[in-house]
């Protein structure tokens, strides 16, 4: 705002200078104008011809060109369009779909070029926030997050209820899911030994929120052990529980969390926990291969092929 303010003074003095430079012009002649204020006669005549009796036609206009050689083609706001319908709701889909048609531009590109076009509602300026540091993981495995989501009920046929858990590795996003029909200690024990099985790493620390599906620290003075926190100490995977009413210590699950919802639960209709679980399942392979703007734009079997891929990864798939 600074900057602007003084810009429009700058332009404004400006203005006044050239004023007064064509109301001595006028009096006394160009060349002695150009002689008095140390300006080209050439100018003088360019400011006259601007000049209609008031200042303000001396501002300087806006030298920005019209049309860029770089600018996007005709062709290229057709395909965003054509494809902006269906996806308009997750953006980083769409960039992925119209590049696989053929968009060689970046996503920031791509979404000046929506705003441009005046597609869908402009996104309102975030209040802003300044996270604390936190700890940067360096390979797979070093933590992965761990959290159930209740179905949505209006994409189930029955009266039932199901819940996602849902595992995310914080350094690659690799994500597993799987869909049960208990909220129970019983179901966080058959999840945690899917996830050792699904990812090719060895896990070294889980991480969870204080629900008693998980432990029972919060609700016994002396808690025993849950058949979740059991079954990680059986697989020697260490374990730690976010602060209470932190969800955003949690934060990368439950990001997922809200991405899911707008990627395959909106779109979605089961009838069945096995109907469930297959579409899910389905999901789930989709989801790795999706690009992620927190990745730099790669897909979490990306991030894990490159590790793998490097002369010093070690990872211990043994527990597996």
């Amino acid at each position: 705002q600074g900057r602007a303010e003084f810009l429009m003074i700058s332009l404004t003095s400006r203005a006044h200078f050239r004023q007064r430079v064509i109301r001595y012009s006028m009096k006394n002649g160009v060349t002695k104008a150009a002689d008095r204020f140390r300006v080209s006669r050439k100018a003088i005549y360019e400011w006259r011809n601007k000049y209609d009796g008031n200042w303000k036609s001396l501002i300087d206009k806006s030298h920005r060109p019209h049309h860029h050689p770089a600018e996007h083609t005709p062709e290229e706001y057709d395909l965003i369009r054509r494809y902006w319908e269906k996806n308009q709701d997750d953006r980083i889909v769409l960039w992925q779909k119209i590049r696989d048609k053929g968009y060689a531009r970046s996503y920031k590109s791509m979404c000046r070029a929506i705003r441009r076009m005046q597609l869908g509602n402009t996104e309102k300026a975030r209040k802003g926030y300044k996270p604390k540091p936190y700890e940067q993981m360096t390979y797979p495995g070093q933590k992965v997050q761990i959290d159930v989501k209740f179905v949505p009920k209006y994409c189930v046929a029955g009266e039932e209820k199901y819940y996602q858990y849902t595992a995310i590795d914080e350094y690659t996003r690799l994500v597993y899911r799987e869909m049960y029909d208990e909220h129970s200690t019983y179901s966080s024990q058959d999840f945690i030994r899917k996830v050792v099985k699904f990812f090719p790493f060895k896990i070294e620390l889980v991480q969870t929120d204080n629900g008693t599906e998980w432990t029972n620290a919060l609700i016994s003075n002396t808690p025993t052990p849950t058949l979740f926190e059991a079954e990680l100490e059986k697989f020697g995977i260490r374990y730690t529980r976010i602060r209470i009413a932190t969800p955003r210590h949690n934060g990368k699950v439950e990001r997922q969390h809200r991405t899911d919802e707008k990627r395959f639960y909106k779109k979605m209709r089961m009838y069945s926990l096995e109907d469930g679980r297959k579409q899910l399942a389905r999901y789930n392979r989709f989801s790795n291969n999706i690009v992620k703007i927190c990745l730099d734009f790669k897909t979490p079997n990306e991030m894990l092929k490159e590790y793998l891929a490097q002369p010093s990864a070690n990872l211990d798939s043994s527990a597996c």
